[in-house]
């Protein structure tokens, strides 16, 4: 039994430091619609565009991650990567949100 619990340990670190070869991508700004140029706004839809492609990239490995370790993968392990997971969703749609509450301010000042 002491033998078992530092494979354990060892296991669950190994497993969570292959999950940071993940690379969460960087935030992207939104401008303010009504003070933005259209100019501004095509390049934040571009750069909205590449955050998402980005994300789901970040999600991808981290299914991978977990689909690797498997079923024997320690709860602690499952429990961060599902909360990774389910993080970057969430800020993916606060992010998709609020581009386009700012696209809706800037046709209302553009019109």
């Amino acid at each position: 039994m002491k033998f078992l619990k530092p494979c354990i340990a060892v296991l669950a670190t190994g497993l969570a430091s292959a999950s940071f070869a993940c690379d969460y991508p960087a935030l992207v700004a939104v401008p303010d619609g009504v003070k933005a140029t259209i100019d501004q706004m095509v390049a934040a839809q571009a750069s909205v565009k590449s955050y998402m492609e980005n994300m789901d990239t970040y999600l991808n490995c981290v299914n991978q991650e977990l689909d690797a370790a498997g079923d024997d993968a320690p709860d602690e392990f499952k429990a961060i990567m599902v909360g990774r997971h389910n993080a970057a969703v969430a800020e993916m749609e606060a992010i998709a949100a609020s581009f386009n509450d700012q696209i809706a301010a800037f046709r209302k000042a553009n019109p």
